[in-house]
């Protein structure tokens, strides 16, 4: 650690709170790290969404405390009585890290009994932010949405200067995605096409296009997602673009699959999403198809060497000036903003991972 954990008061329990979504949850892993790392004996609690939960389930001395969006103030208020029955004698945590800044997640740390209660810096708070926190973490324009959670440790007098996530997958899950194909020395192409944000979702006929180079180049493409009406027609149009057969798995892997599932990927090509850093941070390579969002704040965070990057021209399109002009976090999600992505782009970022794996490629 940069601060000696010595030289720092141990805090008995904290409290996290980021309820959404799968990419974010998963950036909180390194902070978690961070903190066991310095305190192995602090009571962690988590208040965290349902899907959310379901995908870090098993996550070793985390007590994971649900909160269901649709329950609403009923739900807040049995939340906080739920924390006041695992704090006891204790009454409170000694501090609570409020790291989202939704109107929801808001409101709902108003009901967690903490000493000290620790927000974001004022550049990134909404939503009545302020009124609910007490500190605030420091203020670093231009940094990666994965640093400003880590920095959250900072109040507390620590620094996370090494990021490991430790995501929690069972041997089961593993089992399960050996078992979809036969490694047959092939290296594996994995497409999940959707984000829950659509105007990120790219275009069917160009992954398609993406697809067919890979296969022939000698891989094996592996289609993934969920159980929605949109990710399966988006799939079907891939799959009926394409001129190659595909293995299709969308809607058949649980949250916990997930994880395993894309670690067997040699590269995962998907607009910024969930999988997009769930394959990051089980060590996956990802082609992340950016033109709505900046990958530089939001893009795979070990490694963007393999991703497109069109956020400047959306910038200059859509908005009238560079990207460099936007306030850091700026979302472009207009119609047609992934048009920009085009199917060259693609295969470029492809063969850059090809080279990368094997100069001789």
């Amino acid at each position: 650690m940069h601060v000696p954990p010595g030289h720092v008061p141990a805090p008995r329990s904290i409290c996290l709170l980021r309820l959404s979504a799968l990419g974010d949850v998963t950036h909180v892993l390194p902070l978690i790290a961070t903190l066991r790392d310095a305190w192995p004996q602090v009571a962690l609690t988590w208040l965290i969404g349902a899907g959310e939960a379901r995908l870090l389930a098993g996550l070793p001395d985390v007590d994971l405390v649900v909160y269901d969006k649709k329950s609403g103030l009923a739900g807040m208020r049995e939340v906080g009585r739920a924390l006041r029955s695992r704090l006891g004698e204790a009454r409170r945590f000694d501090a609570l890290l409020q790291m989202q800044v939704a109107a929801r997640a808001n409101l709902l740390s108003g009901f967690v009994p903490a000493r000290r209660r620790i927000g974001y810096d004022r550049a990134r708070s909404k939503d009545l932010h302020g009124v609910f926190v007490s500190e605030r973490i420091p203020d670093r324009p231009g940094i990666h949405v994965l640093d400003a959670i880590g920095s959250f440790c900072e109040p507390l007098g620590l620094r996370q200067t090494r990021v490991v996530w430790d995501m929690p997958v069972p041997d089961d899950a593993h089992a399960w995605a050996r078992a979809q194909w036969d490694d047959d020395g092939r290296p594996v192409l994995m497409i999940s096409p959707c984000s829950s944000h659509v105007r990120r979702n790219w275009l069917p006929d160009r992954y398609a296009a993406l697809a067919d180079h890979a296969v022939d180049a000698g891989w094996r493409i592996v289609l993934c997602g969920g159980r929605s009406a949109l990710e399966r027609e988006t799939a079907d149009a891939i799959l009926a673009a394409m001129r190659h057969p595909a293995l299709d798995l969308v809607g058949k892997d649980t949250l916990k699959q997930l994880p395993a599932l894309l670690a067997r990927a040699q590269l995962l090509v998907t607009p910024d999403s969930g999988p997009m850093h769930i394959a990051n941070a089980m060590g996956t390579k990802v082609l992340g198809l950016h033109a709505a969002s900046n990958p530089a704040r939001s893009g795979p965070y070990s490694d963007r060497r393999f991703c497109v990057d069109r956020y400047d021209d959306a910038a200059r399109r859509f908005l009238g000036k560079p990207a460099a002009a936007l306030r850091w976090g700026t979302k472009i999600e207009f119609d047609d903003v992934m048009t920009l992505v085009t199917v060259d782009d693609a295969i470029a970022a492809f063969e850059r991972r090809r080279a990368d794996m094997d100069p001789a490629a």
